[in-house]
């Protein structure tokens, strides 16, 4: 595609990677048969195709309005299109570059600011949100239907156990590692992300990670000042506080990878595909910090979606004995974003699983981090999309790898969604999660 883009980012950083990603562009709208809002709206602006087309007219100087602002909002940042496109766009990169841009050149009414200023805030703070959690789950049953789906209701008694104060000493495979800690080196070590909203929302996420992996003889440890990932913040058009966020998880993790504190470091291991996706992509964020790039290079390569390390190992010391039938949601920031496909699937019919045909699994969920909230009407089509193909077939659960996409289709299921890892977790009980 031809391009020539205006003087105001021709010679930025930014202006290149765009204009070289722009210039792979064939425009041959493949990219739109498998775009989920294209599907529903059938506008060309609602597709690849089209919003390339207007983030290339705003590059070169070209009038900006809230309608452009609205089809790039719209975007959910799944890059299936990236899956499809014969000619390899880097459709992510783009459209990140394009709303940064577009809030520059179109500011957003200050209620729209707020909200988003509001919602990068609390939901990168795992103590401000789980207190958040908290209240609105005792309000729950007088909120409006519009947010009480985005409230879960409080866990019961019976759910699958969580990591308790005393869980250093219950689970060996649990311990929050200090830069100071000299333990033994006979045991495999990895790094693990504890996440923004998992550990109020699915604390028995990383739990049960921590107890499968001590069984095959991994340790998983969390640095201490290691928080969001970034990918809030990179998403909702603040680049620089995104940067922030990264380079404090590399200062976090690096006495770790560098000095092997408490034993080497194998990987850093992710729960949410999510974060996975971002974190694999620090080298490149941080491709231009003199200081960090090569930091960022090493931690992008270290990293590992959970099922990546399980994928390698014997499975045999879990003594799982299911008969389940299992529909497995592959989130996009597995299978798009990682280029993660099968793994998960692979691992769960090896653990004695039925896994379930579910048609249009390359299509996304919907939730697609703040959009169920931004774009709440067209993520509840999308969602009540997915949830028509993953039940077709009658399965007892759902399976996603994604906190996002877990609670979002949860919210509406009507059959239990957990995510994998618990289901080789044999300390699992309740309801949606005994095997």
């Amino acid at each position: 595609m031809q391009t020539r883009l205006a003087d105001f980012i021709r010679d930025t950083e930014q202006g290149q990677e765009a204009e070289a990603i722009l210039r792979s562009c064939v425009h041959c709208g493949f990219c739109n048969a498998t775009c989920p809002t294209y599907q529903l709206l059938g506008d060309e602006l609602d597709g690849p195709r089209g919003r390339i087309y207007l983030m290339k007219q705003m590059l070169e100087g070209q009038p900006v309005t809230a309608l452009t602002r609205l089809h790039l909002d719209r975007c959910l940042s799944c890059r299936n299109c990236e899956t499809t496109c014969p000619s390899g766009v880097q459709y992510g990169r783009l459209i990140d570059i394009g709303r940064e841009v577009v809030e520059r050149l179109s500011p957003r009414p200050a209620a729209e600011r707020l909200l988003r200023a509001g919602l990068r805030k609390s939901l990168q703070s795992p103590r401000l949100f789980g207190s958040m959690l908290k209240l609105g789950q005792s309000l729950r049953a007088i909120l409006p239907a519009t947010l009480r789906e985005h409230v879960p209701a409080a866990r019961s008694p019976d759910a699958a156990p969580a990591e308790s104060g005393d869980s250093e000493r219950a689970n060996p495979g649990f311990r929050k590692l200090h830069p100071g800690y000299n333990g033994a080196n006979d045991t495999r070590r990895m790094l693990v992300l504890e996440g923004c909203v998992q550990p109020a929302m699915a604390p028995e996420t990383n739990a049960s990670a921590r107890r499968v992996l001590a069984r095959l003889g991994i340790e998983l440890v969390s640095a201490p000042n290691a928080g969001c990932c970034g990918a809030i913040d990179q998403h909702l058009a603040a680049p620089d506080a995104a940067k922030a966020a990264m380079r404090r998880n590399i200062d976090a993790w690096w006495p770790f990878i560098q000095n092997g504190v408490g034993g080497n470091i194998e990987a850093i291991v992710m729960t949410a595909s999510g974060c996975g996706s971002t974190v694999k992509e620090y080298g490149h964020h941080l491709r231009h910090d003199p200081v960090y790039a090569e930091k960022a290079a090493r931690v992008s390569a270290l990293t590992r979606d959970l099922s990546e390390i399980l994928h390698q190992e014997d499975l045999g010391a879990l003594r799982i004995a299911p008969s389940r039938r299992i529909a497995f949601h592959p989130p996009c920031s597995l299978q798009h974003g990682q280029k993660v496909r099968g793994v998960i699937e692979g691992i769960l019919s090896r653990a004695g699983y039925e896994l379930l045909p579910v048609d249009e699994a390359h299509l996304c969920c919907g939730s697609a981090g703040t959009y169920s909230i931004l774009q709440a009407e067209l993520s509840a089509q999308l969602r009540t999309r997915k949830l028509s193909n993953l039940q077709a077939s009658g399965p007892e659960l759902i399976a996603s790898a994604n906190i996002g996409c877990q609670t979002h289709l949860a919210a509406a299921s009507a059959v239990p969604v957990v995510h994998w890892i618990t289901l080789l977790d044999p300390d699992c009980a309740g309801p949606g999660y005994q095997t």
